[in-house]
């Protein structure tokens, strides 16, 4: 008996990482935000949670798939349209250098981290929307509508409607993740 307690209890359970992004992410939370641009910082911190687990040497892609589990979106389009905009926004984060201590740092605190490696060394990596919210408001602080963009892209961008934004509304339409009246204004946006 005294061998038996002795022994470490081992648990398994969530890693704290997907616990994060479960909360950043969960769709019910994300409604609740009212101000402009609340979902930006949620991004950043993602990234962050993404970058330290793959530091830790775990797969950013399990842990995104636990973190849609505890948040109820297992197997939704949602959580697919999710997954691939953050593991995308990890790309970015590398090929930018955001993942320097100090960037790692500015990103768990949800803050724009800089750009430490290209054209844009030296800007802030600023969190922007794919398909521009004055279009469709609906996808106001949704995180998978959002991408780290150097901040003079922002600027000069406005919000103009790329063809990858039409691409991905059409995508977000399918899906049921994005109206009809949402579809309609980005399909017939024009300068």
């Amino acid at each position: 008996m005294l061998a038996l307690a002795a022994a470490p209890l081992i648990m398994a359970g969530p890693s704290s990482a997907a616990v994060a992004i479960s909360a950043l992410t969960d769709p019910v939370k994300l409604t609740t935000l009212k101000g402009e641009r609340e979902a930006n910082p949620l991004l950043q911190k993602c990234v962050y949670w993404l970058a330290y687990t793959e530091e830790q040497g775990e797969k950013p892609e399990a842990v995104l798939d636990e973190s849609a589990k505890l948040n109820k979106t297992d197997g939704t389009p949602y959580a697919g349209f999710l997954s691939w905009g953050l593991l995308e926004n990890l790309k970015i984060a590398k090929e930018l250098g955001l993942l320097t201590s100090e960037g790692m740092a500015e990103l768990k605190q949800g803050k724009s981290a800089t750009i430490t490696k290209g054209e844009y060394s030296g800007q802030k990596a600023e969190a922007d929307d794919v398909i521009p919210t004055a279009l469709c408001p609906e996808l106001q602080n949704q995180v998978m509508n959002l991408e780290l963009i150097p901040a003079s892209l922002i600027r000069a961008k406005n919000d103009n409607v790329t063809d990858r934004a039409k691409v991905f509304a059409k995508e977000l339409y399918e899906a049921k993740l994005l109206s009809e009246e949402g579809w309609q204004k980005v399909q017939g946006w024009s300068p």
